[in-house]
């Protein structure tokens, strides 16, 4: 069967023939996207309001970011860290000059910043707190995502995510999201960080009280507890701002970035911090052999140069009020709440609605991708490069679909 001749139902059986079911994606095949659009392989173009879990804040196959991808892949994409690259000590920079932080590790899925980060707040907690051997805690948060390896489900509140892979890591303590006396009383002398998104997105784009975030890093600071924002999903744009954690004037000790860190072309995770914390890694401590390669690290330059450039997260600040303001004014009866900041937006549903699924796949029928998340929630968050006329053009159909019995 030549692929060129396949259709998606074509495309779908093979999937389901021999891929693990994982995950239940909306049944559409995409062959080729730009911008802010994709195109099935039957020819249907769709509006995409997810942006790949906000992995392309600056659009599919942004030109700039494929032609630093293509010119690097031409002359050297993998050198493992044994040996140094003339493109890594360029990301170095430029992520000191766009966030103000002094030390970075590079790796490449979210999950494994996240795992960087637990290991360098555990390793901070024994050399430098001077926490006892082993008896380091983390404090987490209900709800969150840092994604799927068997330390980070450890954490996870949520039983699908932890059924069958047991034994399970210790070392955790969950608190209430957005409750910072919960977080103040679980604190410990064995204490070494508390990790919080900023916005939980997995968790149905939640945004915490305002001037909880202040006061959960105050109670950090005075306890020497690290402070560690997961900025995977909603950083680098998304929130209308660099990172969502500027909304509070705070300073987080750790930082972890990924997603959008490549424009999508390419998976780049980094964990942000300081020299003393960072410094507790030594040679042979930690490492990935492609975390930091110079093919990553070329197009991470360009897809930060791109957000900043293009203005994109002025866009998202500007434009995420604006839909959000325009999704307030559809009188649902399904809708409970719409919040979010920027262009990260959840729409959660009443109970009595049917679940988000059924609304997503409307949406798919008149030409917009969006996923729902937690049963009952709809989550927009499109390429930041969206304009407002676009906006109007999905709005039309987001009326539809939310109107709809």
């Amino acid at each position: 069967m030549e692929t060129q001749t396949m259709t998606s139902k074509e495309y779908i059986a093979l999937e389901e023939k021999y891929g693990a079911h994982n995950y239940h994606p909306l049944d559409v095949v995409i062959d080729k996207a730009e911008g802010i659009w994709v195109t099935d392989v039957d020819g249907n173009r769709y509006m995409d309001f997810l942006a790949a879990y906000s992995a392309v804040n600056q659009g599919h196959c942004h030109p700039r970011i494929v032609k630093a991808l293509q010119e690097q892949a031409e002359k050297v994409t993998l050198t493992s860290r044994a040996f140094r690259n003339s493109k890594l000590p360029l990301l170095y920079e430029k992520l000191a000059e766009m966030t103000g932080y002094e030390m970075f590790l590079p790796m490449n899925s979210g999950a494994e910043a996240v795992e960087t980060a637990l290991k360098a707040a555990r390793k901070w907690g024994y050399k430098v707190k001077g926490v006892e051997e082993n008896k380091a805690e983390i404090i987490a948060c209900t709800n969150n995502f840092a994604g799927r390896t068997i330390t980070i489900i450890s954490f996870s509140t949520e039983e699908q995510y932890k059924d069958g892979f047991g034994p399970l890591t210790p070392g955790f303590k969950i608190v209430e999201y957005g409750n910072a006396k919960a977080l103040e009383e679980a604190i410990t002398s064995n204490t070494v960080a508390f990790l919080v998104e900023p916005i939980q997105g997995e968790g149905g784009v939640v945004v915490p009280p305002e001037g909880y975030l202040k006061e959960a890093y105050e109670i950090c600071k005075k306890n020497n507890v690290l402070f560690m924002a997961d900025e995977i999903q909603s950083g680098l744009g998304r929130s209308g701002k660099l990172f969502a954690f500027e909304y509070e004037n705070i300073r987080p000790d750790v930082v972890t970035i990924g997603k959008a860190l490549s424009g999508g072309l390419y998976p780049v995770s980094a964990v942000l911090s300081s020299k003393e914390i960072l410094g507790v890694f030594n040679p042979g401590d930690h490492g990935s052999t492609f975390g930091g390669n110079p093919l990553g690290a070329a197009i991470a330059v360009e897809a930060l140069n791109v957000l900043k450039e293009e203005k994109l997260i002025e866009n998202s600040y500007e434009l995420g009020i604006y839909f959000r303001n325009q999704l307030k004014e559809v009188n649902s009866k399904h809708v409970k709440e719409i919040r979010g900041k920027g262009l990260f937006i959840g729409v959660e549903l009443n109970n009595e609605a049917g679940g988000a699924r059924r609304f997503c796949e409307a949406l798919m029928e008149r030409g917009i991708l969006a996923k729902e998340t937690h049963e009952n929630v709809i989550r927009f968050a499109p390429p930041l490069i969206i304009t407002k006329e676009e906006i109007d053009w999905a709005m039309e159909r987001i009326r539809e679909v939310l109107l709809m019995d």
